[in-house]
């Protein structure tokens, strides 16, 4: 028999740039996947949030989002990715080092077919809206110069543990099988519990503000949150760091959970008040987005209906029937129901994933079924301990999450305001961005320009015109 030879197309072919270990398909897939959910944030959540709050407070609702943004992403190279995925110090913690020399950026991820600087952008893109949703809760008025510290010590100090904790693979819960696909406990419990703490330090807003704050602009607000649902098809079809059908499920029961959770909560918005609000459909798609995240690629297309149906139904009821009558709850000013809408759809998701977790799909992200069984399926297969058991774990996971959240903020609360007030002035509340930042977000030529008397001098930024 002749010998035959084989070799690939130039395109194809492993060069210096290109090594044999890396997927282009993966490594373009990812860097799309990352820069969705960037897009989440920036513009994203940018104006959703400049949207959905009173025109006097449009511009500091959107520097905080693009503060938190580009403070998380240095930071994250500075130290935080190596905390989250390095080598472990402690089971719930890595060592802390930097992400910035070109050899270890090149070099293969510790996951994936691709290199670690895609590995460090996509983490980092999620470190950094996890930040952003905390900003939720603590609208229209907290002090701008106490948030531009809380970040760098909140990533530092409490998204560090948790991702470490959950998703690398020497952290704690990572090893007893914790079932978080894609952030429910990470992101979206970690962001609604400590964004809620958060609120309790800061303290409220305004009395005004707290019984009417209308959106200053619904479609600007509608927009953002365009950029948030179909975003998540990077942020859930990115997680398994392969172009798969695991990636594909992911991304498709993404859409049908979100779907069924707003129209969900359309439907109870009408039967109880008599009007369909667009606010609350709003709602609706973000804890279906929220709920399915945990989820996504592990479960079937019928647990994501089903799984929609709770996220509409379960954190409507809690916030519209629970918070209202709970004087703790309504206590704590939480602008954005941050609670509602991530701590409890996120916890929401990681028990039914403990619920409906298929073993062959968990096969297929994880690489092994081993202990990752949904109850249900335990029950008809035979091994209901294993299901009892992933029940367990994914409870013990928001015990967790819920309990480092709180003590991390609290603390870290306590700590800025011995250096700066968490709270702005009754005076500087009642004007919003023009104290804050001299800026309006809808400035029309001399429209009540003598409304306030604040200092003539050029705010940074400002250029003269001649």
């Amino acid at each position: 028999m002749a010998n035959t030879s084989f070799s690939l197309p130039m395109n194809l072919a492993p060069d210096e740039a290109s090594p044999d270990w890396m997927n282009k398909g993966d490594n373009a897939w990812q860097l799309t996947a990352a820069t969705l959910v960037g897009l989440q944030s920036i513009p994203g959540l940018v104006i959703l949030y400049g949207g959905s709050v009173k025109k006097k407070w449009a511009v500091n609702s959107a520097f905080m989002v693009l503060y938190a943004f580009a403070c998380v992403i240095v930071c994250w190279v500075g130290w935080g990715y190596r905390m989250s995925f390095g080598d472990r110090l402690i089971p719930f913690w890595g060592k802390a080092n930097v992400s910035l020399d070109a050899q270890h950026l090149i070099e293969k991820g510790f996951a994936g077919k691709f290199p670690n600087a895609t590995m460090v952008y996509f983490q980092g893109v999620f470190a950094a809206i996890t930040l952003v949703l905390i900003a939720g809760a603590l609208l229209g008025r907290m002090n701008f110069y106490a948030w531009m510290l809380f970040v760098p010590l909140w990533l530092t100090c409490s998204y560090t543990v948790t991702a470490f904790s959950i998703w690398c693979p020497t952290g704690f819960l990572a090893k007893l099988g914790l079932i978080d696909y894609s952030g429910g406990y990470v992101i979206h419990l970690s962001s609604g519990v400590a964004g809620f703490t958060a609120a309790y330090w800061v303290g409220p807003r305004l009395t005004q503000d707290r019984q009417r704050f209308p959106p200053n602009n619904i479609p600007l607000m509608l927009a953002g949150a365009g950029f948030l649902w179909m975003g998540w098809t990077g942020f859930n079809g990115g997680d398994p760091y392969v172009v798969s059908t695991d990636a594909s499920l992911a991304v498709i029961n993404t859409h049908i959970c979100t779907a069924t959770s707003l129209l969900t909560w359309l439907t109870l918005d009408y039967a109880y008040f008599g009007k369909p609000s667009i606010i609350g459909a709003v709602q609706g798609m973000i804890t279906g987005l929220v709920c399915i995240t945990p989820a996504a690629g592990v479960v079937q297309g019928w647990a994501a209906i089903l799984m929609g149906i709770c996220s509409g139904s379960i954190p409507w009821f809690t916030m519209m029937v629970v918070h209202k009558r709970s004087q703790l709850l309504q206590k704590v000013d939480d602008t954005m129901a941050i609670l509602h809408t991530h701590a409890i759809a996120g916890s929401l998701g990681g028990i039914l994933s403990g619920l409906f977790a298929v073993p062959k799909l968990n096969r297929l992200f994880y690489g092994f079924s081993a202990h990752y069984v949904g109850l249900f399926y335990g029950l008809t297969n035979d091994r209901a301990g294993a299901g009892l058991r992933q029940i367990g774990v994914q409870l013990l996971g928001i015990l967790f999450v819920t309990a480092v959240n709180i003590l991390s903020t609290s603390i870290i609360c306590l700590m800025v305001q011995l250096v700066v007030p968490l709270r702005m002035s009754e005076d500087d509340m009642e004007i919003g961005d023009e104290a804050a930042h001299g800026e309006e977000a809808y400035a029309i030529w001399g429209d009540e320009e003598d409304k306030y008397e604040l200092p003539k001098a050029k705010t940074a930024g400002q250029v003269e015109m001649t």
